[in-house]
This record gives structure tokens, C-alpha cells and sequence, in this order.
């Protein structure tokens, strides 16, 4: 510490490690699939999960969009009111809920949309290929219930 008119100030260290080397930079370059996080990794899911059922149903999902949430608002709701509300559920916990269309709180139009939350699926998934198997899974339960169809439809099964 040193002394500056009667004031004790703190003696400034440039920002550099312990062994004064500077900054690190980043373990992996940012075009490595090793770079990204758990929810853009996700985020990928759940668009090559989308590709096949939106090719196949583009113009009835016009209206629809897909969103992902890390967890579901669930204070102070029941199991009949989640029920009710078009959500996908294992043990009581949301997986994905459907949204229908409605009107913002300005008074303009909005779609439908399915809601995935990704805490709940990944922590329902052994590995990787079983989290994409149920991402898949709930996608096409998601899309049957707006759609108002058997989900063996949807998936092209039948």
C-alpha cells in the first residue's frame, strides 16, 4: 500500500495472472462444436429435430414457432392447470408447453408457439443421442396436439 496526501490507496496490479503471463486465451477455437455452451448445443437439437418435421408440415406451421426456456415458471400452478394448458409432463415436471395464439399485452396478434425447456429434458437424458431421441419425441407430441393429429402422423410412421 502507499500513501497518496493522507490517503491510503491500493497499488494497481495490470490484469495478468499469478505468474505474469497475461490473459489465457479460450481452450477451444469458437468454430469447434467443443466451444459452444450446453444451450447453444441444445439450441442445435432442437433445430435438427425441427428440420425434418417442418419440411414435411411447412405450410400448417406457418403460424408456429419453437422457442427454448432453461425451466418452466411453474409457481403457483397445479397439475390441472398445467394440464390444461396443452404442456407436456413427466412426474408433474413440464417438459414443453404449447402456447396458443393470442394477443400481446399491446393488443397485437401472436402465434402459437411450443416452448421446450432444456434443464428437464437433458436431466431426463442418459447421453447425447438419447437427449436428441427425446427432444425429437416431444417436438412431434408438440406439433400432433396444434395440429390436432396422432403423433404417428406427424412423425411420418403411418
Amino acid at each position: 500500500m502507499t500513501s497518496t496526501r493522507g490517503r491510503l490507496s491500493r497499488r494497481r496490479r495490470p490484469n495478468r495472472d499469478r505468474h505474469g503471463r497475461g490473459l489465457r486465451g479460450s481452450l477451444y477455437p469458437s468454430t469447434l462444436p467443443a466451444a459452444s455452451t450446453r444451450a447453444e448445443r441444445f439450441d442445435a437439437l432442437v433445430l435438427a429435430a425441427l428440420e425434418p418435421i417442418e419440411a414435411r408440415w411447412r405450410t400448417e406451421l406457418t403460424k408456429l414457432d419453437v422457442a427454448v426456456d432453461d425451466v418452466p415458471d411453474v409457481r403457483g400452478e397445479d397439475e390441472e392447470a398445467i394440464a390444461a394448458e396443452g404442456t407436456l409432463t413427466d412426474a408433474g415436471v413440464p417438459l414443453a408447453r404449447l402456447v396458443p395464439a393470442g394477443m400481446d399485452q399491446r393488443g397485437l396478434p401472436t402465434k402459437a408457439r411450443i416452448v421446450l425447456f432444456r434443464r428437464p429434458l437433458e436431466a431426463r437424458a442418459r447421453d447425447g443421442a438419447d437427449l436428441a431421441e427425446l427432444v425429437h419425441h416431444v417436438l412431434v407430441d408438440q406439433v400432433a396436439n396444434y395440429l390436432g393429429v396422432d403423433p404417428t402422423v406427424i412423425d411420418g410412421e403411418s
